[in-house]
């Protein structure tokens, strides 16, 4: 049995959720390690497709067991209602484990993460508001509310009364915005405590156990590797984790556990949010020329690139081989599965940034200086595209028109990935599966 990592290995919404869902039933558990409903995973449930934002897609199998790991930032009320949600799909949630060291979104950390977007204006980082930055900040400062804080009423009302100490003085003497009472937040948060109190577990000893006893784990990443806290486009990134190493910080397993590291990677790039993006084509209103706006839009419309948790429009460009090579460097990855390649076939030719140009330096390496990677200008090559021909009903590497094949196998090449998956519709049966084995 192999244990697997599987993270974005672009700015996110590389179609984890499909991948996720492919493959989860060969696993004993699946671990969300990071994140907080900011991200979200669609999953196929009989003929309707379900948006899972906190829930792990290891829910969907009986023979699994969904884990919340202690690196996820939980709202308590966007999990039970959830939760309910799947079980009025008839998928039953009685099997889900939550960390007791993850950590609680607060009312007040979504006020904050709204007000502070705000505040800086065309600066803005493009946050989803719903709080995960403030309440990863409160973590990191020592000053956090987990959930088995939950389990004892003393200490929650000890500890939401120191915060609201800070917290209630930022919120009206800094954006001039309500301020809360103990009482109300006690009001709020101590039923779900009684609600989520048998599902709360010490998850890291759980996992220790399986892993002991010859279990398989796959451990579920949401947003991508540009993302990354640390390793992502900063400040333009999300609070936590992304990478790989996130899934052994966020759920307390040692990394001679991890077998294999499956990255997903669109056959073409996306983004939500603010922050460079060196192969955009951007939208007429954002400045694009009207090339680039063609094909960005050809590109948002052909792929329905409209953000799941939030809706937004995805800002889109062609495929970035410097950020796929950083991918695999980062995160160590062995595997790769390349969504969306159906998507391409609008495309006479196809473009590919091989690298980038900055005041007259080519960079065949991702740069970590943020002044360069906003100013980069992609050195293309094109390769010729296949047209008109649909790819959707291919179920073999071989049925794919020869370009299609073509710019599969130039992909592995130029970003030294093996490409184990390829994903030709929506579908979970429209994915070739090349050489992944369990």
């Amino acid at each position: 049995m192999t244990n697997t990592v599987l993270v974005g290995a672009q700015w996110g919404d590389e179609g984890k959720g499909k991948v996720t869902d492919l493959i989860a039933h060969d696993y004993d558990f699946v671990v969300r390690f990071q994140g907080g409903n900011n991200a979200g995973h669609t999953v196929i449930h009989g003929d309707r497709k379900l948006a899972l934002h906190l829930m792990p897609s290891g829910v969907m199998y009986e023979q699994s067991t969904p884990v919340i790991g202690n690196g996820v930032v939980v709202d308590p009320g966007v999990l039970i209602k959830e939760m309910a949600m799947l079980e009025a799909e008839g998928i039953s949630c009685k099997k889900l484990k939550i960390s007791c060291d993850a950590h609680i979104i607060m009312p007040y950390h979504k006020d904050l993460d709204g007000a502070d977007e705000k505040r800086l204006g065309e600066n803005q980082i493009g946050t989803t508001k719903r709080g995960i930055g403030p309440c990863y900040q409160d973590k990191v400062a020592r000053k956090g509310i987990r959930l088995q804080d939950l389990m004892d009423e003393r200490i929650f009302r000890l500890k939401v009364e120191t915060a609201l100490s800070q917290k209630n003085a930022i919120l009206q003497k800094v954006y001039g915005l309500h301020t809360y009472t103990v009482e109300e937040i006690c009001d709020e948060y101590l039923p779900y405590g009684n609600i989520l109190r048998p599902y709360m577990a010490e998850t890291s000893q759980l996992l220790d156990d399986a892993l002991r006893a010859g279990k398989s784990i796959l451990f579920e990443g949401a947003q991508g590797t540009l993302l990354d806290i640390d390793h992502g486009t900063y400040p333009f990134v999300t609070s936590s984790s992304c990478c790989a190493g996130g899934a052994l910080t966020g759920t307390g397993v040692g990394p001679k556990a991890i077998d294999r590291v499956l990255g997903i990677e669109k056959a073409y790039v996306t983004r939500v949010g603010a922050g460079p993006f060196p192969t955009e084509q951007r939208y007429a209103e954002d400045g694009g020329s009207p090339e680039e706006a063609a094909i960005g839009e050809l590109l948002c419309q052909e792929g329905h690139e409209f953000g799941v948790t939030t809706g937004r429009k995805r800002r889109c460009g062609w495929f970035d081989a410097v950020i796929g090579r950083y991918a695999v460097e980062v995160n160590g990855l062995t595997d790769v599965a390349l969504t969306k390649l159906d998507v391409l076939s609008a495309f006479d030719t196809i473009k590919v940034c091989v690298a980038y140009e900055c005041e007259g330096k080519r960079y065949d390496y991702f740069p970590m200086q943020q002044s360069v990677l906003f100013h980069a200008k992609p050195i293309y090559e094109e390769l010729p595209g296949w047209k008109g021909q649909d790819i959707t009903g291919c179920r073999a590497f071989e049925e794919l028109p020869a370009n299609a094949q073509a710019y599969v196998k130039h992909l592995e090449e130029i970003t030294g990935a093996n490409m184990s998956f390829v994903s030709v519709g929506p579908d979970r049966d429209q994915t070739i599966v090349r050489n992944w084995y369990r």
